[in-house]
């Protein structure tokens, strides 16, 4: 069988490295893939863009491939899923409609309330003025976030309303996020510990992924910008198994039933952002259409069952009865990244030590190969995983890893999975 996965981050290379696990897989082709899809056993970069849906149903058909993964939330949201099942090819995302719960806070907002899933008080604007006047009634601080997509750094947590004023004056009438903050979505700041919940949906019947924690800040003790992800790792000790099941009954059933009931199945991973308050009740922060980046990496590091076979069970409707089975250690991923981002980083800088690493899994993201020499090519450039018995056991492996590698202004928080380290040790 050879199996598509369209995109280049990090979370392309963790799925497409889960793929070619499978022994039903002979060939892994990603597009356009990265450094290390290139050089990985099994896998073989396609020069398409992740944009040319045309091309990639193309290439689909000439190489007859059996399933195609859509990885990024861009394509999926402007339908791509849609095109492929259109051509009479085997495809897992969603569909364009059901996609908008990414494509469009207010959208997505909307469905909750409509559908009594747990969430922040909110309200959507276009005009500056009514969104003013509804920020300053609201307790600081306040989340900002714009509309559309903004690559995961389209939200802003202002401190004061007079941030807030600012903030929103830039996004509908600065432009600070182009087409995705025409609208913006105002809501209360919630408190509690984050939660990623990722599952796999057929339209009608979903399987729970192991839960996952990530880091948005940029800088350690989660100061700073938001990003799209500095850290992550698996399992996320916040959710236990009274709150997976609150989850699953309060917010992921009711979504993918409200789905159904609008008229638009949803097939393919959902990705659900979720604070869980100190009564252990979850909220949803947001909902993503794809898996989630860097959760990907220490998810995919734990998983024992054959992704692919989930795959082709979800695309056919046939999910419910099967089960998914993960390694009882903690996987954590540490993002190296390029200095500057989320801001402005330099390129092409030449990555040192890859080939010592030992005992772990380098997933790469903004890298790529050139003149057999493994160079940066975006923000986040490597997801830098390891295995162990415990979250303090994984990160020590882990940060192990990355003092060996090395390239100019590289970057990373020296603190993921501090929370659960503290946990751990009980001082949490």
């Amino acid at each position: 069988m050879k199996v598509l996965v369209t995109g280049s981050g990090g979370r392309e290379h963790g799925l497409a490295w889960s793929v070619a696990s499978s022994a039903e897989v002979e060939r892994v082709y990603v597009a356009p893939g990265n450094a290390g899809t290139a050089i990985d056993d099994k896998m073989e970069n396609v020069d398409i863009d992740v944009m040319d849906i045309d091309a990639q149903i193309a290439f689909a058909k000439q190489n007859d491939i059996a399933l195609t993964i859509i990885g990024p939330e861009v394509p999926l949201v402007a339908g791509a899923a849609d095109q492929f099942q259109a051509a009479g090819l085997t495809c897992l995302g969603p569909g364009r409609e059901a996609a908008r719960l990414e494509g469009s806070k207010s959208f997505s907002k909307d469905f909750l309330e409509r559908h009594g899933i747990p969430t922040a008080r909110y309200g959507s604007f276009e005009n500056v003025d009514p969104a003013i006047e509804f920020s300053n009634g609201m307790s600081t601080p306040i989340v900002i976030k714009a509309d559309g997509l903004a690559a995961g750094k389209g939200v802003v947590i202002a401190p004061t309303h007079s941030e807030a004023e600012v903030t929103i004056r830039d996004m509908l009438s600065g432009n600070a996020f182009g087409e995705a903050g025409y609208r913006v979505v105002i809501e209360e700041f919630l408190v509690g510990e984050e939660a990623s919940f990722i599952v796999i949906a057929d339209g009608k019947s979903f399987l729970p992924f192991a839960t996952s924690q990530d880091h948005k800040a940029a800088f350690d003790g989660d100061k700073g910008p938001n990003t799209g992800g500095m850290g992550a790792y698996s399992p996320a000790p916040v959710v236990t198994p009274e709150i997976h099941q609150r989850i699953e009954d309060l917010v992921i059933k009711p979504a993918i039933e409200g789905m159904a009931e609008d008229g638009h199945p949803y097939v393919g991973f959902l990705y659900a952002g979720l604070m869980i308050d100190e009564e252990g009740y979850p909220r949803v922060i947001e909902f993503n259409c794809r898996f989630g980046d860097p959760e990907t990496q220490p998810v995919m590091m734990r998983m024992k069952t054959d992704l692919v076979r989930l795959c082709l069970a979800a695309t056919q409707g046939r999910l419910e009865g099967e089960q998914i089975e993960f390694d009882d250690q903690v996987a954590l991923t540490v993002v190296v990244v390029s200095g500057g981002y989320p801001g402005d980083y330099a390129k092409g800088c030449a990555i040192q030590g890859l080939s010592k690493i030992e005992g772990g899994k380098v997933f790469h993201a903004g890298t790529k190969l050139e003149d057999g020499e493994i160079k940066t090519s975006g923000g986040r450039v490597l997801g830098v995983t390891a295995l162990g018995q415990s979250v303090g056991e994984a990160q020590e492996k882990a940060y192990n890893l990355v003092n060996d590698i090395s390239f100019d202004g590289m970057y990373c928080r020296s603190d993921i999975g501090y929370r659960a380290v503290a946990r751990e040790k009980g001082d949490a």
